[in-house]
């Protein structure tokens, strides 16, 4: 899988992702692992911050459940809005994990 392909993979399974539902980084890198070669949590982080914007960031989560550093404010909103299940400032991952079918 070519990077510009990879790129296109991460966003499409972010866009999939159901309201009230989250992935983590790793997650999502796990779930394209065995297509692309690729296996990286830290990849995927970039990916979302050079091109995120335009599907539902706020949904990719870092392992323990934390939102996007220096975005927090809105993403907590967000998932807030969608009823995502919480444990205090972080998405709870074990009622709220999502794996694409």
């Amino acid at each position: 899988m070519e990077p510009e392909e990879y790129v296109e993979a991460v966003l499409s399974v972010v866009e999939r992702i159901p309201p009230g539902r989250a992935m983590s980084y790793g997650a999502i890198a796990d779930y394209l692992s065995e297509a692309s070669g690729r296996a990286s949590a830290r990849l995927v982080g970039s990916i979302m911050a050079k091109h995120g914007g335009s599907v539902p960031w706020h949904r990719v989560v870092a392992a323990n459940g934390r939102v996007v550093p220096g975005h927090e404010g809105e993403a907590l909103a967000r998932l807030a809005g969608e009823a995502t299940p919480m444990k205090g400032d972080r998405v709870d991952l074990s009622r709220a994990a999502w794996w694409p079918a």
